[in-house]
């Protein structure tokens, strides 16, 4: 495993929509971009990332 990854970082092997698998390109442009659509089914794999760690009321003081 690379250093910078996390170790709780998942990557999907197969599409959760329709189980057909990933190649290991397509893993590598899912964990980059975050968003994939499966060549099998076009089911459109999105990854819900949240780099802001500070609460929403922190970004609203940060304006000033």
């Amino acid at each position: 495993m690379n250093s910078k990854e996390a170790p709780d970082n998942k990557i999907l092997d197969a599409c959760p929509h329709c189980g057909h698998k990933l190649s290991p390109w397509q893993q590598v442009l899912l964990s980059v971009d975050r968003a994939l659509t499966c060549k099998n089914c076009w089911y459109r794999i999105l990854l819900d990332v949240f780099e802001n760690d500070k609460p929403k009321q922190d970004l609203d003081n940060d304006k000033d």
